[in-house]
């Protein structure tokens, strides 16, 4: 009887130890269950990774891009949990539409991810006025500007929110070939400590994503300006910078996603102001 009691006992316990993980692991994967977020730049990339992370766990998502068509067919991909907003962010009056619009047609907006970002290369002495400035208008003035037209809704709306920047580790420290988009993601990484810092008493956590060396089609882009520069042959400075990280490989679009949740998510209420790499080892801070 000592016996078969014992076992029983055992049985309850493994059963309550079974029915705990199983507790852990749905309420893991329901971290934004009820959350809006905008994404910009999320039809394709980091930007959809992060989307559908985002649903995953229980999220309504507004796919924010220039592209229309690409966003509406990645809402469509994702379900009836998608939507999808036309937005320039280089464009105030695009900024602001694309806001008012997500917030109709999501009740209203908890999560930002400021994802939208160009990439360009030059030596020093052959950097054109114009290349700057659209760099800047993206990189920066859209990070900005979207930030702060969210933050004004959420505000007005009270309750705080989360604001996620994507900076870089080129914006940790300079290159030779890539003075204009470096600068573009230290500006970030500034814009997230003051705007963090101004913004958390109203309950708004500004905080941002540095990934390092990320696989996907805009290195198709970068590889190019290397290839030009360098004298590289199409293929061989992506090689070459995969094989430099310390982790062994370039990240992949779903290696940033984790930060994205947790940044979003309360587990980071007191996390304000910060910059996280996520980078393989490339930096460290």
């Amino acid at each position: 009887m000592r016996s078969s009691l014992s076992d029983l006992t055992r049985s309850r316990e493994a059963q309550k130890l079974r029915t705990n993980r199983l507790n852990r692991a749905t309420a893991t994967m329901n971290r934004l269950h009820g959350k809006t977020a905008l994404i910009t730049g999320a039809a394709r990339g980091i930007g959809l990774a992060f989307a559908r992370a985002y649903i995953a766990e229980g999220a309504r998502v507004a796919i924010a891009d220039l592209d229309v068509e690409r966003a509406r067919a990645a809402a469509t991909e994702l379900g009836a949990n998608t939507v999808a907003i036309e937005m320039d962010v280089s464009e105030q009056a695009s900024i602001d539409a694309g806001v008012d619009a997500a917030v109709e047609q999501l009740g209203q907006i908890d999560i930002l991810i400021n994802n939208a970002a160009i990439f360009t290369a030059a030596p020093i002495v052959e950097i054109e006025r114009a290349d700057f400035d659209k760099v800047f208008s993206i990189n920066v003035a859209g990070v900005l500007f979207c930030l702060q037209a969210v933050a004004r809704h959420m505000i007005a709306r009270g309750g705080g929110g989360k604001i996620i920047n994507m900076a870089s580790q080129a914006g940790r420290r300079g290159e030779p070939l890539v003075a204009v988009y470096c600068a573009s993601k230290a500006a970030v990484i500034s814009l997230t400590q003051s705007a963090g810092l101004n913004l958390i008493e109203h309950g708004i956590n500004v905080n941002a994503i540095a990934p390092g060396v990320v696989d996907g089609e805009h290195w198709d882009g970068v590889d190019a300006f290397f290839a030009k520069y360098e004298g590289k042959v199409p293929g061989q400075k992506k090689a070459e910078v995969g094989a430099a990280v310390p982790y062994g490989r370039m990240g992949t679009a779903e290696d940033l996603t984790g930060m994205a949740v947790f940044l979003a998510c309360e587990d980071a209420n007191y996390v304000v102001a910060q910059t996280y790499n996520v980078d393989g080892g490339n930096w460290m801070s």
